[in-house]
């Protein structure tokens, strides 16, 4: 069987890392080779990129150094680890991919095709079989994550969870009109929802894959 690519996306908070678990859990149980990762990160370089990306001592950074960093970090992910594991026939699960970078640099100002064009180079046009997208209200995807890390005990909220509502608001319209444009690629879950809900949601149409 040829590796299936699938990605998760959405706003801050929308439970992204929690759906990536569920789903491998199930496949887990079922016996199918699958890898799963993260953006920013995934490799020991992407994850040093990740650290200056994430930083909230990098808030100089420059909209198009961010793109440029996204892109780096994302290149050397599909290098190393997605492309290799497609080519073992594995499924490959990643939190976030390039429609994120489409989405909150878009939201930055920067023109959508020319952040399309620069993660297209960098992953030689690598697109996923399917994306999930966890529709989230900003102001509750925030609240989620705070709540979390008062929880967890982690620390403050990262660089880009610091951006103003309204930002967040703007990454939210960019994942929909992304989603309306790509059509079949995409499945648009409410990610307030309870985790389980959106769980047999994903599994549901996922399985048609295996048949």
């Amino acid at each position: 069987m040829p590796g299936i690519f699938l990605t998760i996306e959405g706003p801050d908070g929308g439970g992204k890392t929690s759906q990536v678990q569920l789903l491998a859990a199930q496949l887990e149980k079922r016996g199918i080779h699958y890898i799963k990762t993260r953006e920013p990160g995934g490799t020991a370089i992407s994850d040093k990129i990740r650290e200056l990306l994430l930083n909230p001592d990098s808030k100089d950074m420059d909209s198009k150094t961010e793109a440029l960093l996204y892109a780096a970090s994302r290149a050397q992910l599909v290098a190393e680890v997605i492309r290799p594991a497609l080519q073992k026939g594995y499924v490959v699960i990643c939190d976030r991919y390039m429609d994120a970078s489409i989405a909150y640099q878009g939201a930055l100002g920067l023109h959508h095709d020319d952040v399309r064009m620069i993660n297209e180079f960098a992953t030689d046009c690598l697109r996923p079989d399917r994306t999930y997208l966890l529709d989230i209200r900003p102001e509750e995807g925030l609240k989620r994550i705070q709540r979390a890390k008062r929880a967890e005990f982690c620390g403050d909220l990262d660089r880009i969870e610091q951006r103003a509502l309204a930002y967040h608001n703007r990454v939210r319209e960019q994942f929909l009109r992304i989603a309306k444009e790509r059509g079949s690629q995409y499945v648009v879950l409410d990610g307030e929802q309870p985790k389980d809900i959106v769980a047999e949601s994903i599994w549901s149409d996922f399985s048609t894959f295996l048949n």
